[in-house]
């Protein structure tokens, strides 16, 4: 099950960058609750991060993620943004991103 939600949140783009915020590596982890029937769970966290603490569409790709695993009908959706350890790109999306 978290492959389905890994693979779902790989729709969702971060606006500024336009990449998958799961290759950006926003996504720390995911939780579930305690399953209630089979594949539908209590809830579904996503601990993630963002590219930094004051980014404009923080609100939006909290929402993205929110209605993406909602559309799984799995569980409700709950997202913990955490700054620790801050977020930094790898070589190879430094690549990508010019840097």
């Amino acid at each position: 099950m978290k492959e389905k939600v890994i693979t779902s949140l790989k729709s969702i783009t971060d606006p500024e960058l336009g990449i998958d915020i799961v290759r950006l590596g926003l996504i720390r982890e995911v939780i579930f609750g305690e399953e209630i029937v089979s594949g539908e769970y209590e809830y579904v966290t996503v601990i993630m991060t963002l590219t930094s603490a004051m980014c404009p569409f923080a609100d939006v790709i909290v929402a993205d993620v929110v209605d993406t695993i909602t559309l799984l009908e799995i569980g409700e959706c709950k997202v913990e943004l955490t700054f620790d350890p801050p977020w930094e790109a790898t070589p190879e999306l430094r690549l990508m991103l010019g840097l």
